[in-house]
Protein backbone atom coordinates (compact mmCIF):
# COMPACT_ATOMS: atom_id res chain seq x y z
CA UNK A 1 0.00 0.00 0.00
CA UNK A 2 1.47 3.27 -0.85
CA UNK A 3 1.90 5.84 1.62
CA UNK A 4 -0.61 8.24 -0.07
CA UNK A 5 -3.29 5.60 0.73
CA UNK A 6 -2.37 4.99 4.30
CA UNK A 7 -2.07 8.81 5.07
CA UNK A 8 -5.73 8.74 3.28
CA UNK A 9 -7.62 6.26 5.60
CA UNK A 10 -5.62 7.63 8.85
CA UNK A 11 -7.21 10.67 7.93
CA UNK A 12 -10.78 8.48 7.35
CA UNK A 13 -10.15 7.34 10.45
CA UNK A 14 -9.86 11.03 12.48
CA UNK A 15 -12.80 12.40 10.39
CA UNK A 16 -14.57 9.77 11.44
CA UNK A 17 -13.67 9.28 15.30
CA UNK A 18 -14.08 12.88 15.70
CA UNK A 19 -17.66 13.48 14.22
CA UNK A 20 -18.76 10.84 16.17
CA UNK A 21 -17.32 12.18 19.48
CA UNK A 22 -19.01 15.35 18.77
CA UNK A 23 -21.79 13.75 17.91
CA UNK A 24 -21.64 11.18 20.95
CA UNK A 25 -21.50 15.08 23.18
CA UNK A 26 -23.97 17.00 21.50
CA UNK A 27 -26.11 14.24 22.34
CA UNK A 28 -25.18 13.83 26.03
CA UNK A 29 -24.44 10.22 25.46
CA UNK A 30 -22.67 10.41 29.33
CA UNK A 31 -25.36 9.32 31.95
CA UNK A 32 -23.66 5.78 32.30
CA UNK A 33 -20.74 4.16 32.40
CA UNK A 34 -20.78 1.96 29.15
CA UNK A 35 -21.80 5.25 27.61
CA UNK A 36 -18.11 6.35 28.04
CA UNK A 37 -16.80 4.11 26.47
CA UNK A 38 -17.30 4.67 22.55
CA UNK A 39 -15.77 8.30 24.02
CA UNK A 40 -12.85 6.58 25.61
CA UNK A 41 -12.16 4.94 22.43
CA UNK A 42 -12.42 7.80 20.03
CA UNK A 43 -10.00 9.67 22.17
CA UNK A 44 -7.79 7.00 22.43
CA UNK A 45 -7.94 6.45 18.54
CA UNK A 46 -7.23 10.34 17.86
CA UNK A 47 -4.25 10.10 20.59
CA UNK A 48 -2.90 6.40 18.88
CA UNK A 49 -2.84 8.13 15.09
CA UNK A 50 -1.01 10.76 15.95
CA UNK A 51 1.19 8.67 17.48
CA UNK A 52 1.52 6.57 14.72
CA UNK A 53 1.58 9.09 11.90
CA UNK A 54 4.70 10.65 13.95
CA UNK A 55 6.30 7.37 15.57
CA UNK A 56 5.81 4.35 13.68
CA UNK A 57 7.04 1.30 15.38
CA UNK A 58 6.54 -1.63 16.04
CA UNK A 59 5.23 -1.23 19.29
CA UNK A 60 3.09 1.88 18.56
CA UNK A 61 1.71 -0.01 15.43
CA UNK A 62 0.73 -3.07 17.48
CA UNK A 63 -1.10 -0.63 20.28
CA UNK A 64 -2.86 0.95 17.52
CA UNK A 65 -4.17 -2.56 16.10
CA UNK A 66 -5.30 -3.15 19.97
CA UNK A 67 -7.45 0.34 20.34
CA UNK A 68 -8.86 -0.93 16.59
CA UNK A 69 -9.54 -3.84 18.13
CA UNK A 70 -11.39 -2.56 21.05
CA UNK A 71 -13.48 -0.25 18.56
CA UNK A 72 -14.31 -2.97 16.45
CA UNK A 73 -16.01 -5.01 19.26
CA UNK A 74 -17.36 -1.67 20.79
CA UNK A 75 -19.00 -1.55 17.90
CA UNK A 76 -20.98 -5.10 18.24
CA UNK A 77 -21.53 -4.62 21.84
CA UNK A 78 -23.00 -1.17 21.29
CA UNK A 79 -25.38 -2.38 18.89
CA UNK A 80 -26.60 -5.32 21.05
CA UNK A 81 -26.90 -2.75 24.39
CA UNK A 82 -29.04 -0.42 21.81
CA UNK A 83 -31.03 -3.23 20.53
CA UNK A 84 -31.61 -4.32 23.80
CA UNK A 85 -32.77 -1.07 24.99
CA UNK A 86 -35.27 -0.76 22.14
CA UNK A 87 -36.45 -3.99 22.61
CA UNK A 88 -37.19 -3.42 26.40
CA UNK A 89 -39.16 0.02 25.62
CA UNK A 90 -41.17 -1.90 22.62
CA UNK A 91 -42.30 -4.18 24.86
CA UNK A 92 -43.08 -1.90 27.76
CA UNK A 93 -45.64 -0.36 24.89
CA UNK A 94 -46.68 -3.34 23.48
CA UNK A 95 -46.32 -6.30 25.49
CA UNK A 96 -47.71 -8.70 22.73
CA UNK A 97 -44.85 -7.97 20.63
CA UNK A 98 -42.29 -10.61 20.42
CA UNK A 99 -40.27 -12.38 17.33
CA UNK A 100 -39.92 -10.84 14.56
CA UNK A 101 -41.99 -8.42 14.83
CA UNK A 102 -40.14 -7.39 17.89
CA UNK A 103 -37.14 -7.49 16.25
CA UNK A 104 -37.97 -5.40 13.36
CA UNK A 105 -39.50 -2.45 15.29
CA UNK A 106 -36.74 -2.09 18.04
CA UNK A 107 -33.95 -1.56 14.92
CA UNK A 108 -36.00 0.69 13.54
CA UNK A 109 -36.83 2.51 16.49
CA UNK A 110 -35.24 5.75 16.31
CA UNK A 111 -33.42 6.06 20.14
CA UNK A 112 -31.66 5.26 20.45
CA UNK A 113 -30.32 4.28 17.08
CA UNK A 114 -29.66 0.50 16.95
CA UNK A 115 -27.60 0.09 14.35
CA UNK A 116 -25.40 3.36 14.83
CA UNK A 117 -22.42 1.90 17.13
CA UNK A 118 -21.47 0.19 13.49
CA UNK A 119 -19.90 2.99 12.73
CA UNK A 120 -17.02 2.54 15.68
CA UNK A 121 -16.47 -1.38 13.70
CA UNK A 122 -15.98 0.56 10.32
CA UNK A 123 -13.53 2.85 11.92
CA UNK A 124 -12.03 0.30 13.36
CA UNK A 125 -11.81 -1.90 10.22
CA UNK A 126 -10.66 1.23 8.45
CA UNK A 127 -7.65 1.31 11.35
CA UNK A 128 -6.41 -1.70 10.94
CA UNK A 129 -6.42 -1.61 6.87
CA UNK A 130 -4.19 1.16 7.87
CA UNK A 131 -1.96 -1.06 9.39
CA UNK A 132 -2.00 -3.51 6.86
CA UNK A 133 1.73 -4.16 5.83
CA UNK A 134 3.15 -1.36 7.57
CA UNK A 135 6.35 -0.71 6.88
CA UNK A 136 7.11 -0.44 10.36
CA UNK A 137 5.56 -4.31 11.38
CA UNK A 138 8.73 -5.17 8.84
CA UNK A 139 8.55 -8.17 6.18
CA UNK A 140 6.90 -11.47 6.99
CA UNK A 141 7.23 -13.11 3.85
CA UNK A 142 8.92 -16.17 3.17
CA UNK A 143 10.17 -17.04 0.25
Amino acid sequence: MSDAARRMLLGILLLGVIGINAELLLLSHTEHASQWIPLVLNAMTIVMSVVVAFKPTTGTIRLFQLVMLLMIISGGVGMYLHLQANMEFQTEMDATLSGWALLKKSVVAKAPPALAPGAMTQLGLIGLAYTFRHPALGSRRTS
